[in-house]
């Protein structure tokens, strides 16, 4: 016979184990390998993270950067990524990173806007992240996403 108590409560702790599982944030780690590629993707804002394992800043932040993909993960074109300037030198070297953290955003490979820690307080609230990356993100729209249209066609 099945103990009902123990029956629950593994249930419960399967329950719990997937929802923190499948609700993960989307923050991607950008490694040297991908970097370039993926902050040139077409038509995608990258929302980017700089920082070493060292700094007492970049620590503080805990999973607000976590939270903060997981509040992006819906906005079609920002990415959220994170690069560890102890073990990706050379990205961090080519965006001129030279204080953490540091937050950059990129759009079609190239820098939008940038910001560094100036007020801690402030930049310890998600809100204020997707804020400043969704105000920095303004999109161009090319002509080639319109069609033709003819006087004929307005008549």
């Amino acid at each position: 016979m099945i103990n009902l108590n123990r029956s629950i409560s593994i249930w419960i702790l399967l329950s719990l184990f997937l929802t923190l599982f499948l609700s993960k944030a989307e923050v991607i780690t950008l490694t040297p390998e991908i970097f370039s590629d993926k902050v040139k993707e077409k038509d995608t804002a990258w929302f980017v993270k700089f920082c070493v394992p060292w700094c007492k800043h970049c620590k503080n932040l805990g999973t607000l950067w976590e939270e903060v993909g997981k509040a992006m993960e819906g906005e079609d074109e920002i990415e959220v990524g994170e690069v560890d300037c102890g073990a990706s030198k050379s990205v961090c070297s080519k965006a001129d990173i030279h204080s953490y953290p540091t937050f950059k955003l990129f759009f079609d490979g190239e820098e939008v806007a940038k910001y560094q820690v100036c007020e801690w307080k402030i930049v310890c609230e998600k809100q204020f992240h997707i804020r400043w990356a969704k105000r920095s993100f303004v999109r161009q729209i090319s002509f080639s996403k319109f069609s033709f249209v003819c006087h004929s066609d307005l008549s």
